[in-house]
């Protein structure tokens, strides 16, 4: 198994999944609300109010993840719209929770009085960013591997500014 992060600050990039076989597509309600509750969770913790779906920002996100798998590439969009994370993962289907989780990680690597990260920690900002207020989601994948991608609106992780 192999997974792989990527994190574009001041960036739009989408997560989803083919139509034909994606728990994404058409945002399915328990698609849906495995996601939010994943992120809503991490959100709690740092008391900053819970994130509500974007139908639009998961649309976006499906036709990228799309992009992403049929090229065969794994980047980010880079039209500076919205916030992104990425997860990819090979060889085996993943979970909400677990792309959530993922991100959610690095907090470790997050000193909230220095407002410093010791390694990457953008995924985990862009989580919990107390500005955002919308998320789109979805997954893509081939025979070898998964793209998981979060849109969010407003962006995060602004240079110089705490994420909550």
């Amino acid at each position: 198994m192999r997974i792989v992060l990527l994190s574009c600050l001041y960036t739009y990039v989408a997560c989803a999944q083919r139509a034909n076989d994606s728990p994404a597509a058409g945002a399915p309600a328990a698609f849906v609300r495995e996601m939010l509750a994943a992120h809503n969770r991490l959100r709690a913790r740092v008391g900053v109010p819970p994130l509500v779906w974007s139908q639009q920002l998961a649309g976006l996100a499906q036709k990228w993840a799309d992009t992403l798998i049929e090229s065969g590439a794994f980047h980010p969009r880079g039209d500076h719209r919205f916030g992104e994370n990425l997860f990819e993962v090979a060889g085996r289907p993943a979970t909400p929770e677990e792309a959530v989780n993922t991100w959610a990680s690095e907090a470790r690597n997050y000193d909230y009085e220095a407002n410093s990260c010791s390694a990457r920690c953008g995924h985990y900002e862009q989580v919990v960013w107390r500005d955002t207020k919308s998320v789109g989601c979805g997954v893509a994948r081939d025979n070898r591997r998964e793209i998981w991608v979060c849109n969010y609106d407003p962006l995060g992780n602004l240079n110089g500014e705490r994420p909550y």
